[in-house]
């Protein structure tokens, strides 16, 4: 009789602990791709990185500038003087070497920002996918390396027509 409770415990507890789990996988760049959003984004970008590139060149073109009047100027100045234009120029290289650094970080945050909420709204997708077809788990194809993947289990499409995009003919 203990042995048969015991069987039926271990049944029991083992059919507890083997849940079932479909796990999917989906292609999260090619989405964020295929967003017509994504396209604003892109602009808005350029534009900004644009407005902070002529802010640059403004900058490089008097650094130039200064430059080669001390190189015409140089015979005819005295010690002091060279000494003083030449902490300048290299103040003012220095300035540009972070701006242009700052400029990098400035067009990573814009970038960051404007992506945000597209990234919600594809969560978003792939949470009510996920659910309406019981999926338990979603792998991200991208930056991953798999051994094997079964397209069966790939939802993009199906996350893709949750947000309304219509998929290309090749």
């Amino acid at each position: 009789m203990k042995l048969k409770i015991t069987v039926l415990f271990i049944a029991f507890i083992s059919s507890l602990t083997i849940a079932q789990t479909k796990v999917g996988t989906i292609d999260s760049d090619y989405i964020i791709g295929m967003m017509p959003e994504t396209k604003k984004v892109v602009e808005i970008t350029k534009s900004y990185g644009a407005m902070l590139d002529s802010t640059f060149s403004i900058r490089v073109t008097d650094f130039k500038v200064r430059l080669e009047d001390y190189q015409l100027k140089e015979k005819d100045m005295g010690a002091l003087e060279k000494k003083t234009i030449q902490k300048e120029l290299a103040g003012l290289e220095q300035d540009i070497k972070k701006y242009q650094k700052n400029g990098n970080t400035l067009m990573g945050l814009k970038r960051d920002e404007l992506m945000r909420p597209l990234y919600t709204m594809l969560s978003e997708a792939i949470a009510a996918v996920a659910k309406e077809n019981e999926y338990t788990q979603i792998l991200t194809i991208t930056g991953n390396e798999f051994a094997y993947i079964d397209s069966k289990f790939d939802i993009t499409e199906l996350v893709l027509k949750n947000l309304g995009i219509t998929i290309p003919k090749e």
